[in-house]
């Protein structure tokens, strides 16, 4: 054991050091000699490729979310699937019963959610998901 406990990190501390010293040379560089030319067409907002148009704050129809959530939800599912991919020979068929049965588990929520049709974009689907009787025209 070193005689110092913070001997252990100083390689650690030289390192962020480092990056930060890079870091801060490297903008600091390009605003020193790039060129400032400001145009219309550099100073308007962009985002992906396309011109904005309307009011940012408009609304959006709760599928954005609803798929939006559903993602992160299935992809930290997913994210497990690491881990156990990684001691998998260590638990043998145990393991091989017990992600059948995780998996198993998702595949549930998901045909739930498919079968609700949260996952439906069309016109056909904002049109089914209306009660029966609004889809009819009555009242």
């Amino acid at each position: 054991m070193p005689d110092n406990y913070f001997a252990g990190y100083l390689s650690f501390l030289i390192h962020i050091v480092l990056a930060g010293g890079i870091a801060t040379a490297i903008i600091s560089l390009s605003w020193l000699i790039g060129e400032r030319k400001p145009t219309r067409a550099k100073m308007s907002p962009y985002e992906s490729g396309m011109a904005p148009v309307g009011d940012a704050r408009g609304r959006f129809s709760v599928k954005f979310y609803l798929v939006a959530m559903l993602f992160i939800l299935f992809d930290v599912e997913a994210i497990f699937l690491y881990p156990w991919a990684v001691i998998l020979h260590d638990l043998k068929h145990f393991g091989l019963a017990e992600m059948f049965v995780y998996i198993g588990i998702v595949l549930v929520g998901f045909f739930y959610v498919w079968k609700k049709g949260v996952l439906d974009w069309g016109p056909s689907a904002v049109r089914s998901s209306l009660p029966t009787n609004v889809r009819r025209g009555e009242r």
